[in-house]
């Protein structure tokens, strides 16, 4: 790996760091309870490298959810080029959630995780990574099927992908005894399938 390469890496590395510190402390302590010089003592940088990766804590608790998405993009990119798009398209997301987050949740952490997440502060930042997150995704698919980026193909397909995600981390926060691997296959089998009629 060049030292661009490293140095990005370590970038990356950190960023998640913190995103992961202020999530944990928001919902330790209560998100009005946590401050920004809080995370980067946690995280073991000073406030101003976590001024330099981010605008505030509502951007920070959302990095994680780029960071995946950017990663599902690369996996996607990584599969065998003769790989079915779908079956590499599941393996690529699902890769992201194994074995560390696909296990069970307590009732406790999902209700504590919806009402973070439910900040409004927060939920722009959401938006705004579904929205970056997505177009990673588009990318990758126009690259592995011969598309362009801006043709629809890759647009529909990417934004069904994140619908998917979206729908199964959301019934997970709800069923928490599930896991959210088994979830996302559940997910992704139906959208393969065309969503027949489940009479």
């Amino acid at each position: 790996m060049t030292s661009e390469g490293l140095r990005e890496r370590k970038k990356r590395e950190t960023r998640l760091a913190l995103s992961h510190a202020t999530i944990r402390l928001a919902l330790e302590r209560g998100w009005d309870n946590v401050s920004v010089e809080d995370v980067a003592a946690a995280a073991n940088v000073s406030e101003r490298t976590f001024r330099n990766y981010f605008a505030g804590k509502a951007e920070a608790v959302v990095a994680a959810h780029v960071e995946r998405g950017q990663r599902i993009a690369e996996v996607l990119r990584e599969r065998p080029a003769d790989e079915p798009l779908w079956d590499a398209l599941v393996a690529a997301v699902v890769a992201q959630f194994e074995p560390a987050e696909s296990g069970p949740r307590d009732d406790g952490y999902a209700a504590a995780l919806q009402g973070l997440l439910a900040q409004p502060s927060i939920q722009h930042e959401v938006f705004r990574a579904h929205a970056r997150a997505q177009d990673e995704l588009t990318a990758a698919i126009a690259d592995r099927t011969g598309t362009a980026a801006e043709d629809l193909y890759p647009q529909v397909l990417a934004a069904v992908v994140a619908a998917g995600l979206g729908t199964a981390m959301a019934h997970w926060t709800r069923q928490p005894a599930r896991s959210l691997v088994a979830v996302l296959h559940e997910v992704f089998d139906q959208l393969r399938a065309g969503s027949p009629d489940p009479r």
